[in-house]
């Protein structure tokens, strides 16, 4: 008769061993692959949602939405140096609901990335907690430069429009890993060089959408409209 042979002690572990070095070799790519295709989902809804815009623009003679964001909805303060602006937002409604009817798929406004905010990145001194998700708490992960809208801008009108931030992701950290922005950052002198390593997708004015450094977006922010 054949005999049976099973494994001993040593023989398991060490195939467990082997198992835990691939698993360690293994879950880091599978991990950055996952993070890519949310990335790549992100940049396809904004493009969406660009494309939505001018929808909108070609049915409101070239004008662009007037809309706010989450931001500007729930922290108006951030306008408190343009009180004629600040007037305007309680009769404003949110970017996402100006946009409803151009849209066939209302998850284009979500970045499947979205992980949610502590602060408001381009306001780290005023907290903007939206937990899991931006998306599920405000229906938008996305900011939008208002200016645009406050100052009754066309889309025509826009001097730069390939280099003028017209909406963006809502944290920075989303992309890469890099934990939120939080209230003691500022205290502690933190923020700046946390901002540093964040990553935005930006909607350009001309509606390319790119993935760029918060130096990029804060250049845009630069750009005169």
């Amino acid at each position: 008769m054949d005999s049976k042979r099973a494994f001993t002690l040593i023989e398991l572990l060490v195939v467990i061993a082997i198992l835990a070095i691939l698993a360690a070799f293994l879950f880091p790519v599978f991990t950055r692959s996952k993070a890519a295709a949310k990335k790549s989902a992100c940049i396809s809804n904004l493009r969406q949602v660009g494309q939505a815009m001018l929808l909108y623009i070609e049915d409101y003679d070239d004008v662009f939405p007037h809309a706010v964001d989450a931001a500007d909805k729930y922290r108006p303060e951030i306008w408190s140096g343009f009180p004629d602006f600040m007037a305007q937002i309680p009769n404003m409604p949110m970017m996402h609901e100006a946009l409803q009817p151009y849209v066939r798929n209302y998850q284009i406004f979500e970045c499947p990335s979205d992980s949610g905010t502590q602060v408001l990145d381009t306001h780290p001194n005023l907290d903007f907690v939206t937990v899991p998700t931006m998306f599920n708490v405000y229906g938008l992960s996305y900011m939008y430069r208002t200016e645009i809208t406050f100052r009754h801008y066309t889309h025509g009108a826009l001097q730069n429009p390939a280099t003028v931030n017209v909406m963006f992701d809502g944290a920075g950290n989303w992309h890469e890993g890099e934990r939120a922005l939080r209230l003691d950052d500022v205290s502690n002198g933190e923020f700046i060089a946390q901002r540093k390593k964040f990553r935005y997708n930006i909607l350009y004015g001309d509606m390319h959408v790119k993935s760029v450094r918060y130096d990029a977006l804060d250049a845009a922010w630069g750009t005169d409209l």
